[in-house]
């Protein structure tokens, strides 16, 4: 009988070992991998916005600006100087475009209630964007003493 390197040194008997070094290889490559992803797996991150006082835009002060606002209650208004109307949002996107086309470098403006939801604000800005203003300013209020 001849023993080679394939020779178990019994009588058929099945080997009881299992070579588990590349199975541990495969598991710390994934645990490096889920490592370095799971911080960037986060959706949402509570921030709480700094209120700090901010610089006039300098810009606008020679062209009257469009101010586009939302209330309390969500209804949307248009002012170009001391024209104020009340209108819908999908008014908005043909007021812009024919004021944009008068004036295409009118800055457009933005004033939105605090208690408005976010989506209002956003739907009102996507709008804007469609309407062709590049750049939509905020307005807000300077921070009083007592915050």
């Amino acid at each position: 009988m001849m023993h080679g390197p394939f020779h178990r040194g019994g009588r058929g008997k099945p080997m009881g070992e299992i070579n588990v070094v590349p199975f541990i290889d495969v598991m710390l490559v994934l645990l490096v991998i889920f490592m370095i992803t799971a911080p960037m797996m986060t959706q949402g991150v509570q921030v709480e916005l700094p209120k700090t006082a901010s610089e006039p835009i300098a810009d606008i002060e020679d062209q009257e600006p469009v101010i586009v606002s939302v209330d309390r209650e969500g209804s949307y208004y248009i002012s170009v100087g001391d024209d104020k109307a009340a209108t819908s949002l999908e008014d908005i996107s043909d007021k812009v475009i024919a004021i944009l086309n008068r004036r295409p470098n009118t800055p457009v403006l933005v004033r939105g209630d605090r208690n408005v939801p976010y989506g209002q604000v956003i739907s009102l800005m996507s709008t804007l964007q469609i309407a062709g203003v590049s750049d939509v300013g905020l307005i807000s209020e300077p921070p009083s003493a007592d915050n």
